[in-house]
């Protein structure tokens, strides 16, 4: 038995069959028809491996190991599950034809006060993202950039996709000469009682173009999908792993990561680092790092100890998953590492090699992150 950690598997509870919903350019709804079945990762575990004729170990199969189930299209990273287990697409799949309605909103400066005055006034034309409803709970935050100090949000209103905010911000202390330099963003967002809000799109407003000084300024701006830079390196990550047989004990250190993908729209992240262990296919143990802020390149330094008996080392894998922390939507993945069983590159399986046949020495190397 492993010692001090919980070995009960947890439920995959998560299963939830999945209609895909569109709208056309009139505002019709489409169903596609294609059903999706998705197994949350945190939730589902890896899969075993399978036992051949003589009862030995078969070699896990690559196309089993990426904890999600897909039958149809695949759900993107920014879709949720609403109550009922339906789903509308999400504006960050590759729907180009969706609409996603208009944002009207006002900017004004209070000289006196030295104060910028932002009124959210109404959005038109917003996607349906509840197929039960047949309509949305939106909702709009804001924050002004670079450096994201001031964040507000309105209030949700409920079963609408023309929703009337007329809620007015206040942000004290910002000169007027630093006006130009100066980004607002909103994020339009559905409200999702069960599960996470839905992102419906984002406003990006320079103030460069825009002079509120001789009065309020209205303006009407196209809500966009969320941009959210896509690139082909997942960057690297550097993880050490010892093994002490006689206490049967495994320390893993979690070392920095390296050319990490922009993932902020300041053209930063701020990432951290989830492990998880897992025996055969369910997850027994799940650890983080501290979040580093506003970096590329972050150092951890960060050691956990797990108790594992000898003879389970066969059947044990480590995921290292290292997450985008976002404090206005919901975290995203910005890559992955398996070590161990269910290993599928050749380096992943050579340093758990190393790990095993060199017993009490920390065994330190780095691994290019594979796409969740």
């Amino acid at each position: 038995m492993l010692k001090g950690i919980s070995i009960y598997p947890e439920t995959l509870s998560n299963k939830k069959k999945i209609n895909r919903i569109r709208r056309d350019k009139n505002g019709t709804a489409k169903d596609t028809g294609k059903g999706n079945l998705l197994v949350d990762a945190a939730e589902a575990g890896l899969l075993g491996s399978e036992k051949t004729p003589d009862g030995l170990n078969a070699t896990p199969c690559v196309d089993q190991l990426p904890i999600k189930m897909d039958f149809g299209d695949e759900l993107s990273p920014d879709q949720s599950l609403t109550p009922g287990g339906s789903k509308t697409s999400s504006p960050s799949s590759p729907e180009e034809d969706v609409l996603l309605g208009e944002l009207t909103f006002s900017v004004d400066y209070n000289f006196p006060k030295k104060a910028l005055v932002v009124t959210i006034q109404e959005a038109h034309g917003l996607p349906m993202m509840d197929e039960h409803t047949q309509s949305s709970d939106p909702y709009i935050k804001m924050t002004i950039l670079p450096d994201k100090r001031h964040r507000v949000k309105t209030r949700v209103l409920r079963k609408t996709l023309d929703p009337v905010f007329d809620e007015t911000f206040t942000f004290y202390g910002i000169p007027y000469s630093q006006l130009q330099d100066l980004v607002l963003h909103f994020l339009v967002l559905s409200f999702d009682r069960f599960s996470r809000d839905d992102v419906i799109g984002e406003v990006m407003v320079p103030l460069a173009g825009v002079d509120p000084s001789t009065g309020k300024v209205q303006l009407t701006r196209e809500i966009i999908k969320r941009n959210i830079q896509k690139c082909i390196s997942r960057g690297e990550l550097q993880v050490s792993l010892s093994y002490q047989p006689v206490a049967q004990r495994m320390t893993v250190v979690v070392l920095k990561a390296r050319h990490l993908p922009k993932m902020d729209i300041t053209g930063l992240s701020d990432p951290y680092v989830k492990v998880n262990v897992y025996y055969g296919r369910k997850r027994i143990a799940k650890k983080k790092t501290h979040v580093k802020k506003c970096t590329l390149n972050p150092v951890f330094n960060e050691s956990f100890i797990y108790d594992i008996p000898v003879d389970l080392l066969p059947d044990i894998s480590i995921e290292f998953l290292v997450i985008d922390f976002d404090r206005t939507t919901k975290n995203e993945v910005v890559g992955r590492l398996i070590l161990g069983a269910h290993s599928i590159t050749t380096a992943g399986v050579e340093h758990w090699r190393e790990v095993c046949e060199n017993p009490r020495k920390p065994v330190a190397k780095w691994h290019s992150l594979s796409e969740y």
